[in-house]
């Protein structure tokens, strides 16, 4: 993979469409954006949920605003939208399952292991992930750079948990669940943003928001959240923020997941995790060591520094193929003589 005439040699500046420098600069941006949305709709939602006491009505309300807002949008003309058809509805029901599955598996692994446990697994996925990428993706294994990047990753994440003098490790079967669950999550949703064909980035906004909205609403009801909301106009201003904020995430990602590897796109999640963390030191007096935060670092320059691995040839060439009927009537052809 090259950006212009130099191969691109960061997670941000590595696209799976690449157009010369100028599309390395536009997947730059839109992954600064995503880094950017992403930091703040943590805020958002760590508001929202102190101020409401009711997470799962918080999250159907953001998808099922999302969901209105762009078949809205298509009704008045200003966005492409795909019709409803079974050929959409089967892969992204697939998508909605594994995002609540990985959002359930997330909350389970908070309430039996602690922080410092998930930021360890977290920092294993994209290990796992370049070989997936390989396997069922069609790229190649990371060069040798690229893995002692990711060996830098893991372990600065390794010595930052255990430079913190609470550091302990437990609640092994959740944070294992999730990290499978995760490990398809990535992959199945990078598959689907490459295969399944859509108009615009909008329709898998679209369908990725409204299926999930119909298992979480018979939760919210079984499980009685409604009583615990609590209901003021802080809390209702910042469910409306939250919830133009959930556009924006919804779209930003899909957007970033489009145009980098599941690798390269598990690298800059783990960035904004890790980001988020010094902002917490930062603001709040919980304070990370020198060592901490020397390992924090080692992190970020590793994630820089990781290239992102190209297409496998025989998969691009399969992939030019089909793009074009003229080059794979001339390869039918040549098999029959």
């Amino acid at each position: 993979r090259h950006c212009g005439s130099r191969p691109c040699s960061h997670p941000m500046a590595a696209t799976d469409k690449p157009e010369g420098q100028k599309g390395a600069i536009s997947a730059t941006l839109w992954i600064l954006v995503y880094m950017g949305v992403s930091s703040m709709m943590l805020i958002v939602n760590k508001l929202a949920i102190y101020l409401i006491k009711a997470p799962s009505t918080i999250l159907l309300a953001q998808l099922s605003s999302t969901a209105l807002a762009v078949k809205l949008g298509s009704f008045m003309g200003v966005i492409a939208l795909d019709e409803i058809s079974k050929a959409h509805l089967k892969p992204f029901s697939i998508v909605a399952a594994a995002f609540l599955s990985t959002i359930f598996c997330n909350i389970k692994t908070l309430q039996y292991a602690n922080v410092e446990t998930f930021i360890v697994f977290r920092a294993c996925t994209p290990l796992a992930l370049c070989v997936l990428d390989y396997i069922f993706l069609g790229r190649q294994l990371p060069n040798q750079r690229s893995v002692l990047c990711l060996l830098g990753l893991f372990g600065g994440a390794l010595g930052y948990v255990y430079s913190d003098k609470s550091f302990e490790v437990k609640g092994y079967f959740w944070v294992c669940v999730w990290f499978l669950v995760f490990l398809f999550d990535m992959i199945f949703l990078k598959h689907a943003a490459d295969t399944v064909p859509v108009k615009s980035n909008w329709t898998r906004v679209f369908y990725s928001n409204m299926l999930p909205c119909f298992p979480l609403l018979f939760l919210g009801v079984g499980t009685n959240e409604a009583e615990a909301i609590v209901w003021s106009l802080k809390g209702g201003l910042i469910l409306v923020l939250s919830c133009v904020m959930g556009l924006a995430m919804s779209y930003v990602s899909w957007k970033a997941r489009s145009l980098i590897s599941s690798t390269a796109f598990s690298i800059v999640g783990n960035c904004c995790k890790l980001l988020t963390i010094v902002v917490n030191c930062l603001i709040w007096d919980h304070h990370a060591s020198s060592t901490g935060i020397a390992c924090l670092c080692i992190c970020l320059f590793a994630a820089y520094f990781y290239q992102q691995a190209p297409m496998r040839e025989d998969t691009s060439a399969k992939k030019t193929m089909i793009d074009d009927p003229e080059s794979l009537a001339l390869e039918q052809r040549s098999r029959k003589k």
